[in-house]
């Protein structure tokens, strides 16, 4: 679902080599902006479930172990806003898809909470850190390298359908070695989308003129598109090589 969540809209085309370095700069810094909002969004919302148990509670009933009808809720409604704002960004005004993506940003911070029952703090703490030096070494090779990586795009958004039917089956198997392969795999699949997006953002700026509501639009979609990058590869580090609590 990565690839395509940006596009220019209909009519308008990037003209490549256009942008200057500063416009390049000031697009891909409100990029990361929101990104990072969205990141420290998530980060509250995770640790303040994550450590209440009276919250969670909410989520996941402790007598069964099962998720209650608002854990669904949290759980799925993230996926349904990516899709929204995917699908609505030419329709929703740069105030509202900035609010449906403050909504995404905490309820996928809400899902998030299961981590902390799951892995232990200091593992946890860990595998963010090192995702995000992995994350900041492909972002900065996807901005600097001139090889163009459209192709390789290609050849990963069919690698991410293939480990999203993978981890669905999965779901009824119950493998470990199936879950641990498709992480190794995810973890390729991200890196690998993370330069793939940074380079198509930098594209992007040709077009873009700051201060307008369409460049808004587009920075949010691009710093959705990264949060995701990170997200997954995060998780799937974490899956590998997080340790659990006893």
């Amino acid at each position: 679902m990565d690839n395509n969540l940006f596009q220019p809209p209909p009519g308008q085309q990037p003209f490549a080599g256009t942008a200057d370095v500063d416009t390049t700069r000031a697009f891909l810094a409100r990029v990361f902006t929101y990104m990072g909002l969205a990141m420290v969004i998530s980060g509250v919302m995770a640790w303040w479930f994550g450590h209440d148990l009276s919250l969670l509670s909410y989520l996941i009933n402790f007598e069964t172990g099962k998720q209650t009808v608002l854990g669904w809720v949290v759980l799925l409604a993230p996926l349904a806003l990516v899709f929204l704002m995917g699908g609505m960004v030419n329709r929703l005004s740069g105030g509202a898809l900035l609010g449906v993506f403050i909504l995404y940003s905490a309820l996928t911070g809400m899902s998030l909470s299961y981590i902390f029952l799951a892995y232990t703090a200091s593992s946890i703490t860990s595998i963010f850190f090192i995702s995000a030096a992995l994350f900041g070494v492909m972002a900065v090779l996807g901005y600097t390298t001139k090889t163009d990586l459209t192709k390789l795009g290609s050849l990963l958004f069919i690698g991410l359908i293939g480990i999203v039917i993978a981890g669905l089956v999965n779901l009824f198997l119950k493998s470990d070695t199936m879950g641990y392969v498709i992480s190794m795999i995810s973890v390729v699949i991200f890196t690998g989308l993370t330069a793939y997006d940074m380079q198509k953002l930098k594209g992007m700026a040709g077009f873009m003129v700051n201060g307008t509501e369409l460049a808004q639009k587009m920075a949010l979609m691009g710093a959705l598109s990264l949060y995701l990058d990170f997200l997954n590869l995060f998780l799937a580090l974490l899956r590998l090589f997080g340790n659990r609590r006893n």
